[in-house]
């Protein structure tokens, strides 16, 4: 996680090794092999199980698609673009692009129906339209290069595995 700048998905050290027994039992993840580098600590090596792959691209695909005003959970989708196929990917940020649309008309009317009140009262609602705005409009440049093909995808996915650094 660290090698490849995915750092953020780490908590205390004690919290990973719970979900790695979580995902365990839950056989999401197995057990790949054992590696005892000279002069360091046992080092275990997991992979994701069929049952793994098919939850985490369930999950990057649903978080994708909906939009959350915390771009925490967006952040780490987009991490994990690569886990999914292009058309899927370009399905769920499209699902996002409307749905932030629809959330921008949405504040759109409801300022429109409010009853007057000062603007001081309203400023948040500026600034919901804004970000909902930005993130449309960068979701958008996003599918765009996905259509023009500056956004590279390997035919196989697995060859975005980063090598193990010891």
């Amino acid at each position: 996680m660290i090698d490849t700048h995915k750092d953020f998905v780490t908590g205390l050290p004690r919290s990973m090794y719970h979900a790695v027994e979580r995902l365990l039992r839950a056989e999401l993840i197995e057990v790949v092999r054992t590696d005892r580098p000279r002069g360091r600590p046992e080092r275990t090596v997991y992979g994701l199980t069929d049952a793994g792959r098919a939850d985490l691209q369930e999950r990057v695909r649903r978080l994708l698609e909906q939009p959350d005003p915390d771009a925490t959970l967006f952040v780490a989708a987009l991490s994990f673009l690569g886990c999914l196929p292009r058309s899927q990917v370009r399905s769920a940020l499209d699902v996002r692009r409307t749905e932030l649309g629809n959330r921008i008309d949405g504040t759109h009317a409801a300022l429109a129906t409010a009853p007057a009140l000062p603007r001081l009262l309203l400023v948040e609602a500026e600034y919901e339209i804004a970000r909902l705005t930005a993130e449309r409009d960068w979701v958008a440049g996003l599918l765009a290069d996905l259509d023009a093909g500056r956004l590279d995808w390997p035919a196989d996915l697995r060859d975005l595995e980063v090598p193990t650094v010891n």
